[in-house]
This record gives structure tokens, sequence and C-alpha cells, in this order.
């Protein structure tokens, strides 16, 4: 019979308490720079909605121009080969990011979002927590597994300090490495950070919104029914958001190579498209959009090619060169697609636009569990049966795409669907698994014998 033994108690114990004391303190110190962002970003932001159009066209462009010096001139300061991309420091980078250059996005955001930039402000906040997370690795020695560690935690703590959801955000920050994967031993520490960073900025006076929507009520089959199909309506919507994207950096970076432009010059014309666009599209759909968020969730009426012009519309913002977050956009167009189409499923509109505000952000950024706890946070444990199948439903419908291009694909959605293991998505080709290859075959040629 085994001795009992102490020692990996005591060690497991050890582990906790040192993480209570790391990711407390990362937590601080990401909750205090996110605040002093989110404040001059309230500052600036929001002025693009009832501007007249000839202001635009000037300040769009001239935007655009200011983030092409930014980028382009700013990392000539960095002395290390490192990228600052939070998702390839923790999968490639052993936790390491570049600190000289740190507040160039937080900058370039701010540029973009007060110009009319169509863009979020997660990003940059999630980019602040990792590279402060990364300078207390260095500045504490620790070993690259741990930095991996803080690292992550750090991008949870600015998650959730800009969305209020410290859970979700603490999720988020782990889920978003890889599809199909999460690092569990990244779990306490993220949660730990973004709870700390969260009261933070609640105490330092950032506001959060509250949303009353009404899933009470005894739970119908019919009814989760109707929310899976929103879900796969989402993951549709979702698909075509992440493939605008896609093509927009492709065709600015083709345009770029074909006239041999200016890096600079590339934002700068994706701004003079942004004015062109705006002939035509709403100025609501510029900027963070909020407010047509805060008014599908309300209920109010939706048009039913919003989400559209929302997604083309940050399409060619950061696809052309701007920088700024990616997440908030997806809410937006969520709460849009679900606002307009929630009659079409016999769903009230702000049932619909809350399903369809976590389904988006599940699916574009194959975080699923992420965006159910959050829509738990943000909507109450009613919600919870309804925003999963939701979520779980997009997550499969756009298969294995993603707004991040470095995320990596741990395992293949399907049983019918071959990736290889580790590769980021922008990187891997998946195709059809030689099973059902084979069975496709196996149909032709009985197609052609009965023919």
């Amino acid at each position: 019979m085994r001795r009992f033994r102490l020692t990996e108690p005591l060690v497991m114990l050890a582990t906790v308490l040192q993480w209570l004391v790391l990711a407390t303190f990362t937590g601080v110190v990401v909750g205090l720079g996110c605040t002093i962002f989110l404040r001059a970003l309230f500052a600036t932001e929001g002025h693009a909605y009832a501007a007249p159009w000839w202001m635009l066209a000037l300040a769009l462009p001239v935007g655009g121009f200011a983030n092409g010096l930014l980028l382009h001139y700013g990392y000539r300061l960095r002395r290390s080969t490192f990228v600052d991309n939070a998702i390839v420091a923790v999968n490639e980078q052993q936790g390491k990011m570049p600190f000289r250059t740190m507040w160039i996005k937080p900058l370039a955001a701010l540029v973009t979002l007060a110009c009319g930039g169509s863009a979020g402000k997660e990003g940059p906040c999630s980019h602040i927590g990792a590279s402060f997370a990364a300078v207390i690795g260095r500045l504490l020695h620790l070993n690259p597994e741990m930095r991996k560690r803080l690292l992550a935690c750090g991008v949870s703590a600015g998650f959730s300090a800009v969305f209020g959801t410290p859970i979700a955000g603490a999720i988020y920050g782990v889920e978003m490495l890889a599809i199909g994967r999460i690092r569990h031993d990244f779990l306490f520490p993220g949660i730990v950070a973004g709870v700390t960073a969260f009261e933070v900025s609640r105490w330092l006076g950032v506001p959060y919104p509250q949303y009353a929507i009404d899933f009470s009520g005894q739970f119908t089959e019919v009814l989760f029914l109707k929310t899976v199909l929103i879900g796969v309506l989402c993951g549709a919507v979702a698909w075509l958001f992440v493939e605008l994207l896609r093509q927009a950096k492709k065709a600015f970076g083709a345009l770029q190579r074909q006239f041999d432009l200016w890096q600079p010059l590339v934002p700068a014309l994706g701004g003079v498209a942004l004015a062109i666009l705006i002939i035509a599209v709403p100025t609501q759909y510029l900027g963070l959009s909020l407010p047509m968020m805060e008014r599908a969730l309300h209920g109010d009426t939706m048009p039913y090619l919003g989400f559209l012009w929302k997604a083309v519309l940050v399409a060619i913002t950061l696809g052309s060169g701007f920088y700024g977050g990616i997440v908030t956009p997806q809410f937006v167009i969520g709460a849009v697609t679900g606002g307009a189409f929630a009659h079409a499923f016999g769903l009230a509109p702000a049932l619909g636009a809350a399903v369809g505000f976590v389904a988006v952000a599940a699916s574009a950024s194959n975080a699923p569990i992420a965006a159910i706890l959050m829509g738990v946070e943000l909507f109450g444990a009613d919600s919870t049966l309804y925003v999963a199948g939701a979520c779980v439903a997009a997550y499969l419908i756009i298969g294995h795409r993603s707004v991040y291009p470095e995320q990596q694909i741990a395992f293949s959605k399907s049983s019918w669907i071959f990736a290889h293991a580790d590769l980021p998505v922008g990187e891997e080709k998946v195709r059809l698994s030689y099973g059902m290859m084979r069975w496709l075959r196996m149909r032709r040629r009985r197609a052609k014998k009965d023919a």
C-alpha cells in the first residue's frame, strides 16, 4: 500500500499562492493601463456619428496616413526580433514581447476611432495587458512556461477590463490561442488577473453597460431550436465577415505591390474608400458603433443589411492598415444580425440580438466557451441554454476560419475534415478526410454505373 505523501498537495498550494500574487499584481497594472486608455478613448471616440460628410472625408484619409506613419516608423524603435502579437508570443516566442513599441498600437487605435475608422476597443487593451505581463515576466526572470501563462493572463485582464465580464474575459484570453484546445493551467492565473483588472477599472470609474433581456420562463425545445438556427445564421455571417477581412487585406496588399506604394499611403487610401462608402452607408456604422448595438439589444428594428455595412467598413478599415480591435465589431455585427432576423424565427428582437451578440464572437474568434460565459455574465443565468446552443452552432458553421490568422488549429472541428495540428489558421489548408473522400469517390462510381 502506497504511503500518503504531502509533497504534491503542498506544491500545488504553493502554486495557488504564487499565482494569486503574480496574477493579482498583473491585474492591477493592466487595469490601470486599460483605464488610462479607455479614458482617452471616451474623450475622442463617438464624434463621427454626427459629423458632416466633408469633415469625415478629410479626417479618414488623414487618420489612415497617421496610422501608417505610426506603424511604419514606430516599429523601427524595436530592438528585438519579437513581434507584438499576443497569440504568437505565447505559441512561438515563449511569452516574450517587445516593450519599447508598446505605445504604438494604443495610440494608433485612438487615432483610428477618433477619425471614424470602424474597429474595436479591446485590441489595444489586450495588447497593453500582454505587454505589461511580458515585462513583469522579464523583470522577475520567470522561466518560459511561466512567462506564457503570465502573458495569457495579461490578455485576459485586458479583455476583462474592457467588457466588464471578468470570467468570460479570462477564458477568452486562453481560448483564443488555439482552435479546439484550452490550456487549463492558464485558467486560474487568467481568472485572478481578469477579476482584479475589472475591479480596478470599475473602482477608477470605467462604466460598464447592463442589459435586461427576458430569457425567463420555462425552457422549451422549440425556443432552443430557434436560437440554434439564429446561431447557424450568425455562423454564416461570421464566415462572410472573416472572408471580407481576408480579401480586403489581400486587395490592399496587392495594390501596394502593384504600384510600389509607400506603406503609410495604403491606410490613407483605405480612408478614402471609407469616405466614399459613407456617402451611401449611414455613419452610425463608423467607429465602435456601440449606439447601434445598444439599440439592437433594446429591441429596436434593425436593417437587414446592417451587418453587411458594418462588416464591409471594418474589413476596409483593418484590411487597409488602420489599427483597432476586432472583437467589438463582432458584437455589433451579431447584435444587428440577430435583431434584424429574429422575427423570421419567431423570436423577440432583443432576444435575437442578445443571442447574435455572442454567437458571432463565438464563431469568428473560435471562442465558444468564452462567448457562452459572456452571455451569462451580461444577460443572466436564464440565457445559458439558449446562448450555448447558438454559440456552438455558430462555432461549427464557420469551419476552420478565424479573425486571428495566427490562431493555431489544435483539433479539427469535424471527423470529416483533416487539418494538421498546431499550424496557424492562415497557413493551414484544411481538406476532406481520407474516409470522406473515399465515400465520395464510391458515390461517384455508383452514380456513373446507374447512368
